[in-house]
């Protein structure tokens, strides 16, 4: 058995934590793998709140949640994920949220997350996260912010106070390409 990629790893990290009737997010719901996955793991009780700005890969998304019949769980909003605390009840718990950072696989390059955005949205739901609640932000290179993105999230998730927060960083470091990487912060 081969060590799992950042993004594999990343559904074994919500699926140890999130459940039934749970209150997840999606950042960035890109091609909708992540948000289908959130959408089976929450269940009929659950809710997954999903954000990208770009229609088409929310129209996509939809498509597959009806197919699937995972639609009634999930809310998709065609706004950037700065905008995460418009849709959660000031004292609401989210238990996992996932991003990923760069721009859409096949898509506009030219559309790419930013750290400005990121950060916003991370530091707005720091606090709605639940005790052992994580959120996850899968990194992918290569793209023109990338360098400041990555560096700004890094940094931001080491100054995140050790007797709140643990925050774990899983990559592969001798790979050609500069494969994605994984932050984990976890609320203690």
């Amino acid at each position: 058995m081969n060590l799992p990629n950042a993004l594999t790893y990343s559904h074994t990290l919500l699926t140890e934590i999130v459940g039934p009737g749970m209150t997840v997010v999606d950042a960035t719901v890109g091609q909708g793998h992540d948000t289908l996955f959130l959408a089976n793991l929450v269940g009929k009780t659950g809710r997954v709140i999903g954000f990208d700005i770009q229609q088409a890969a929310l129209d996509a998304t939809q498509q597959q949640l009806s197919l699937t019949g995972l639609g009634a769980q999930v809310e998709l909003h065609a706004t950037g994920h700065e905008h995460v605390g418009e849709f959660l009840a000031p004292d609401e718990p989210v238990t996992a949220a996932v991003f990923n950072l760069g721009y859409l696989p096949g898509g506009d390059k030219s559309v790419i997350t930013r750290p400005e955005t990121t950060l916003a949205a991370v530091k707005t739901l720091l606090p709605h996260l639940s005790r052992g609640g994580r959120i996850i932000l899968v990194v992918y290179a290569g793209h023109p912010s990338d360098p400041t993105e990555r560096q700004a999230v890094v940094d931001f998730c080491q100054a995140l106070p050790q007797k709140t927060y643990q925050v774990l960083q899983y990559g592969f470091i001798n790979q050609i390409h500069t494969p994605p990487f994984l932050l984990a912060i976890e609320r203690r």
